[in-house]
């Protein structure tokens, strides 16, 4: 038991009253958001110190995230990650989830990862982004936020993992037979695919996966490091009783456009490194064949300097879902991290949004008015299109 009870220790800190607390920060610029959680039905679970918000809506502007609203609260956000990280006994590194589009989840996130690579600087930083979806979109500004967000902490964070709303809409729709999505049944999509990512980090495994492996496995250049993110299977809790999934089937339906969480065509590219994590009842034997029985399909194509291209982990503690969800509870589960020059779509998707725009100076008054300059705009669209061409470059045959 004291071993387990190390391993739950990962991501909660016992309280002297014998209460386990998450070692987690929520930090919003306004308030609406951070109330609904001081509120909410699990309020209970957290310390009232760990919710953070200011006063003010950072507007949909990066520069009020990063520059005006940003600088007045950064100080208290890194004294409580101080606090947090003082009652770790090894600290591995950070989880971010933000969003690419927002004022607080481009600018602010951007000014505290910067901060976080100068105090905790050896320190991993995986981040979990909400990219900008093709055709959804939730404010006009999103292509600028988006593009100068990535190019300021393109040297700060290790790794990105992208999800994209329109993605996690058809997954619902199509899968779990949702109507109208609520961010809450998107949210724990998205949740089964980071606990698949974190379970190596909480529990036993045969063969389990720690935060620095991740890197290693799946970034092949500093600057190269957007895997996408695939999970399977996804059914509904109606139809669990029908259905039955091989280690096979789960493999097989992870390469398959329906189960990625972000919306890019992985056969328009080439894949780089591919990360299976594997959860409950799986053996190497039946995750072997799967993978020999992939490789030998056309379909799927590997760069030529990187012929082995699979890492695999396997933990044995099944996945869980809410009680009451709409997602199934399924006997063992794949989550599949790959790193495919395919994501170079998103990014040329991204980029010609931003240059039609920037073209007129459309909507630019509201960031230089925040204290930017024109300058930051053409640095960040310069180094875009430097990643564009990396992700070309790595593609290209030998």
């Amino acid at each position: 038991m004291e071993h387990k009870g190390a391993s739950f220790d990962t991501f909660f800190c016992e309280t002297r009253a014998g209460k386990h607390m998450p070692r987690t920060l929520f930090i919003d610029l306004e308030p609406t958001v951070i109330d609904g959680i001081r509120t909410g039905k699990y309020r209970s679970l957290f310390h009232p110190e760990h919710l953070i918000n200011g006063k003010e809506d950072a507007a949909n502007n990066y520069a009020r995230g990063h520059y005006s609203l940003g600088s007045e609260i950064i100080d208290l956000v890194l004294e409580r990650i101080r606090k947090l990280a003082k009652q770790c006994s090894g600290l591995q590194g950070f989880l971010i989830f933000r969003s690419f589009g927002g004022g607080t989840g481009s600018g602010f996130t951007s000014l505290l990862m910067e901060q976080l690579s100068v105090q905790y600087g050896g320190k991993t930083k995986l981040e979990f982004s909400v990219y900008p979806a093709p055709r959804i979109s939730t404010a006009v500004v999103e292509p600028y936020n988006s593009i100068l967000t990535t190019h300021f902490t393109l040297e700060h964070s290790d790794c990105t993992f992208m999800v994209d709303n329109e993605a996690l809409y058809d997954i619902c729709h199509h899968k779990l037979s949702v109507e109208r999505p609520s961010y809450t049944i998107i949210n724990r999509l998205i949740s089964q695919a980071v606990s698949s990512i974190t379970a190596s980090l909480r529990f036993e495994g045969s063969l389990n996966v720690d935060l620095n492996e991740f890197q290693t496995n799946l970034v092949p250049y500093p600057r190269i490091h957007f895997p996408m993110t695939a999970f399977a299977p996804i059914i509904s809790a109606d139809n669990a009783y029908h259905k039955d999934f091989s280690v096979s089937d789960i493999t097989t339906a992870c390469f398959e456009f329906s189960n990625q969480l972000i919306k890019c065509d992985p056969q328009l590219g080439k894949y780089m490194a591919c990360c299976l994590l594997y959860r409950g009842d799986v053996v190497p034997k039946d995750v072997n064949a799967a993978i020999a029985a992939m490789k030998s399909r056309n379909s799927i194509q590997f760069v030529d300097w990187c012929p082995t291209g699979f890492k695999v982990g396997i933990n044995n503690q099944p996945p869980t879902v809410m009680p009451g969800g709409e997602m199934a509870k399924v006997q063992q589960a794949v989550c599949m991290l790959s790193n495919t020059t395919a994501v170079v779509e998103a990014w040329a998707c991204l980029n010609h949004k931003f240059d039609l725009m920037y073209a007129k100076r459309a909507f630019l008054h509201w960031y230089i008015k925040e204290g930017m300059e024109e300058e930051e705009f053409l640095e960040a669209r310069e180094d875009l299109a430097a990643l564009e061409k990396d992700y070309e470059e790595v593609g290209q045959s030998s």
